[in-house]
């Protein structure tokens, strides 16, 4: 049962949190500018993506800006549809392209499925963002989140198969560097809509499930 409470008292405990929140905003602030100071490692390896618009280097894919962010979407080689968890994530992207590209910031997503099953998903899930295959390169790999044997900084007993990550890339002149990468719940902060349940009554009540995300379904799929 719900802690009921007079708008008094109500306000007294909101007035304790807000204070907690305010200290949690300072923090966040503080990693902020720890994560846009972390030094650069340059890009060597070559990479050439599949892409609508041919055959692409990393270079081009900041189209023409400073910044890149890659979303490793899980979307394996054989598979016929992207993951679920991957597609609730992506579900936040669109939009965005404008207000990024105003930051000198590109969005895309890279999967190391094919391009023409990635390209009809994404048809299927209305979605519009840049989406790029990794097929036939280490990139996946490189940044672990496939065929690696380690996942968020720490070492796996096996090469991990699919698993989401975002990776953050600059851009001096010709040369590419990578600034930064995370992974499992370091990706929470970009869906919206964990953000949001975060705010209500139950938050995300997943903790009777028989794994957190049990409840979730492609946005095309909560009526089947």
């Amino acid at each position: 049962m719900p802690n009921i409470a007079t708008r008094d008292d109500w306000e007294l405990a909101r007035l304790e949190l807000l204070a907690a929140e305010k200290e949690h905003s300072r923090r966040g602030d503080e990693l902020a500018r720890r994560r846009q100071a972390l030094p650069w490692v340059p890009v060597d390896r070559e990479y050439e993506f599949t892409t609508e618009q041919g055959p692409r280097s990393l270079a081009d894919l900041f189209d023409g800006r400073g910044q890149l962010i890659v979303y490793h979407f899980m979307f394996g080689t054989d598979w016929e549809e992207g993951c679920p968890s991957c597609s609730f994530w992506a579900d936040n992207y669109d939009g965005l392209a404008p207000h990024l590209a105003a930051r000198d910031v590109t969005l895309v997503a890279a999967s190391i499925g094919p391009l023409d099953r990635l390209l009809a998903y994404r048809k299927r899930m209305g979605w519009s963002f840049p989406w790029v295959s990794t097929a036939g390169t280490s990139f996946n790999r490189d940044f672990e989140v496939s065929g690696s044997r380690r996942y968020n900084y720490r070492p796996t007993e096996e090469p991990i198969d699919e698993l989401p990550g975002l990776s953050v890339f600059a851009r001096d002149g010709d040369s590419v560097f990578h600034t930064y990468s995370t992974y499992a719940r370091g990706l929470d902060v970009f869906n919206s809509a964990y953000q949001l349940l975060d705010m209500v009554p139950k938050g995300r009540d997943e903790d009777e499930l028989p794994w957190s995300m049990a409840w979730l379904r492609r946005h095309d799929r909560y009526d089947d």
